[in-house]
């Protein structure tokens, strides 16, 4: 017998997620005293790209794998980057 699941309709947007993880990442940079460029350097990326990743506006996703280089670059979990503060977000 097969089992059928109900597809939800309240579930968040992609683009939800992603400012979830923009969020964090510079709340946890600023924490940590570091600057866009001190974050490219310890993952062997751009502050461009830091930059563009913490930017609402300019829609850059970040991989799970370059998530990981900067948890791991800032001695972080990497869940601290999923941590959903609804006061911010």
């Amino acid at each position: 017998m097969a089992t059928y699941i109900e597809e939800k309709t309240n579930l968040h947007n992609d683009e939800y997620y992603y400012s979830v993880i923009r969020t964090n990442l510079k709340r946890i940079r600023k924490e940590l005293g570091y600057t866009q460029q001190d974050i490219a350097d310890m993952i062997g990326s751009t502050r461009q790209y830091i930059c563009d990743v913490e930017n609402e506006k300019r829609y850059k996703h970040i991989t799970i794998a370059l998530l990981g280089r900067i948890a791991d670059a800032l001695e972080k979990d990497i869940a601290e980057f999923f941590r959903i503060d609804n006061d911010n977000n």
